[in-house]
């Protein structure tokens, strides 16, 4: 496809190489999760649309695809001006979801991901379990390799302790994406937006699990509760008391 920077290997897999900017890192010159994720959402889009199962595709049907779950884990923090190769693949259906798993990989950086997706009517505002482009996938554009060792989980808070109101959000401009709801990588940010800045400087990430249970709208506010467990994080948002995500984030002292 015109304009696309990436190749398409022999196993199927989606690859670019790229360089970590100033933008995505934090005072440490770290990559932030958020910056992960917005990564990974648009290297997917790219993928799909080269291998034409994307957002052209499904859109000609009304239909969109939508991120449920997402698991990842830093397992080498990349860096400024890192030069990394970021690599995702299609592993097909498996059960209710499809699943898109990736890898960023440097000479000192690793991360590893696996994605759940669904099929959203556009206009009904449903999941639908099929879109016609679907059925046409070539075998050569699947890869069964794992990236981790197992699908992302859902969340659950911890049942004895009680959330803590920690802040709330109106979804605003800045927020929704072009189906006219929050975009999935916004609200890493606001988790991020939680952590006091000294905190930030002596913590590493590890790992992340994300859950989108509803979407969130202009103008919603969301109320977002969290929980501290050692080394965990938990988080959840809420609107009128629908849980709309929740997150759990594992982390250590530098």
């Amino acid at each position: 496809m015109k304009g696309i920077p990436g190749i398409i290997t022999e196993e199927g897999k989606y690859i670019e190489n790229q360089v970590i900017p100033c933008y995505m890192t934090d005072s440490t010159t770290s990559l932030r999760p958020v910056s992960f994720m917005d990564i990974a959402q648009e290297m997917g889009f790219r993928a799909a649309n080269v291998m034409h199962f994307g957002f052209d595709d499904l859109i000609k049907e009304n239909k969109a695809w939508v991120l449920s779950r997402l698991h990842f884990s830093f397992d080498r923090t990349p860096h400024w001006r890192d030069e990394v190769e970021v690599a995702t693949w299609n592993r097909g259906q498996i059960g209710l979801f499809y699943v898109r798993d990736f890898t960023l990989k440097g000479e000192n950086a690793l991360v590893r991901a696996t994605s759940s997706w669904l099929v959203l009517d556009v206009q009904g505002r449903f999941a639908c379990r099929h879109a016609d482009c679907l059925d046409d996938i070539p075998e050569k554009y699947r890869c069964d390799e794992a990236a981790m060792e197992s699908l992302a989980d859902k969340v659950r808070l911890p049942k004895d302790k009680e959330p803590v109101l920690a802040g709330t959000r109106t979804v605003g401009y800045a927020d929704v994406d072009f189906l006219g709801h929050t975009n999935n990588a916004r609200y890493m940010m606001w988790i991020e937006e939680l952590v006091p800045f000294e905190t930030s400087k002596t913590v590493r990430f590890k790992d992340l699990t994300i859950n989108f249970n509803h979407e969130t709208k202009p103008g919603d506010m969301v109320e977002i509760y969290r929980i501290i467990d050692g080394d965990t994080l938990y988080v959840e948002g809420r609107v009128e008391g629908n849980v709309t995500f929740t997150v759990k984030l594992n982390y250590e002292k530098i």
